[in-house]
């Protein structure tokens, strides 16, 4: 078997309120792979709010699909190794990271396809079913947009809801959250997320304000880039620290597990490139008795957290218009069960490229 072709696209898709408030639109950067023998790979990475997506996909077109072609796309972890050695003079994360995803993610497709099974059986199976956590609240939202989306979590079944807090007033932030954790009752457990706002001090203060809502974990305090400053974060605290959406390979999240400087690790398969690197990771983190919890894209992190010991939860951020893919899992009662459709079990519909495609 050998890649006889790969097409590449953005897709441009509108979002809904509430998320609409925040990004009015999502891009995605699509791969086809198609062989010689008529099994074909999906592959595509999630730029939140479109910022990037047309410079991925140029870097794809231009740098690494030239090695990829003609190649057998069985040997993912051969050509996973040949994309990220591939132009060491660029720094191997963002961009390159993002293009990098996408292509993974459509070879481990095609090897689940000619296997005839879902890639998280194909991994080594740890469970079919993987609960959730509702996810926005972001600071364009009023306080009643951000209940009535934690609510409509709480209404198909999650435990957990997560909300921004970005007011430069830590007692503004704090007010929200309480606003929200006495909208949902005790059934329902929170988590808060800073999106790299604060530094340390800030960070130590906001936290202390928060303590007495028992929260699952106190989410990016800092810079991405700065290990460090998570790390004294991580240590001053008295919530769990959770990071990692922006962090791109198993050697950042090695020095992460090292200066324990996270309890849950969150990468995006969509930024790590790829499944295969992202399951590095999660073994990784394995060996040191700390939580995976994907960011975003759910419907493609569901076969990470099925084959990891120590997955914990998806992200569910419900962005996608229902006309954009076939497959895409449902939530019932708080979790998702992961499709027996082999590959990653998604497919777009007939109609997104002609409606969604912008380039």
């Amino acid at each position: 078997m050998k890649i006889a072709a790969i097409d590449s696209f953005v897709l441009r898709v509108p979002t809904q309120k509430p998320i609409a408030l925040e990004f009015p639109e999502q891009k995605l950067i699509v791969t086809h792979i198609r062989t010689d023998d008529g099994v074909t790979g999906l592959g595509y990475s999630l730029a939140m709010g479109g910022g990037g997506a047309e410079s991925i996909q140029v870097y794809l077109e231009t740098r690494l699909k030239p090695l990829l072609l003609g190649q057998d796309p069985l040997f993912v972890e051969r050509l996973w190794d040949r994309m990220y050695r591939s132009d060491r003079g660029i720094k191997r994360q963002g961009i390159a990271a993002y293009a990098i995803s996408a292509l993974d993610i459509g070879l481990w497709d095609i090897v689940g396809k000619t296997a005839n099974l879902p890639l998280f059986k194909l991994w080594g199976a740890v469970t079919d079913r993987v609960p959730t956590y509702g996810s926005g609240g972001w600071p364009a939202y009023s306080i009643d947009d951000v209940v009535a989306e934690a609510l409509r979590y709480k209404a198909a079944g999650c435990r957990y809801y997560k909300m921004k807090i970005h007011d430069p007033d830590p007692r503004v932030n704090r007010r929200r959250v309480e606003t929200v954790r006495k909208a949902l009752g005790d059934d329902v457990r929170m988590m808060v997320d800073v999106n790299q706002k604060l530094d340390v001090l800030g960070n130590i203060r906001q936290a202390a304000l928060l303590e007495d809502f028992d929260l699952v974990w106190y989410e990016e305090p800092v810079l991405a880039d700065d290990l460090a400053a998570c790390a004294e974060v991580a240590h001053a605290i008295r919530v769990p620290v959770a990071t990692g959406e922006n962090n791109y390979t198993r050697y950042e999240f090695r020095e992460l597990i090292e200066r324990r400087a996270a309890r849950y690790l969150m990468p995006d398969v969509c930024r790590a490139n790829g499944f295969s690197e992202t399951l590095r990771i999660g073994h990784l983190a394995a060996a040191h008795q700390v939580l995976v919890s994907p960011h975003v894209v759910h419907e493609l992190s569901l076969q990470v957290v099925g084959a990891l010991a120590n997955g914990f939860l998806v992200e569910w951020i419900d962005w996608a218009p229902a006309d954009l893919f076939e497959g895409m899992p449902r939530c019932e009662d708080g979790q998702f069960r992961i499709s027996d459709r082999p590959g990653h079990g998604l497919a777009l519909t007939p109609d997104a490229v002609r409606k969604y495609r912008a380039t």
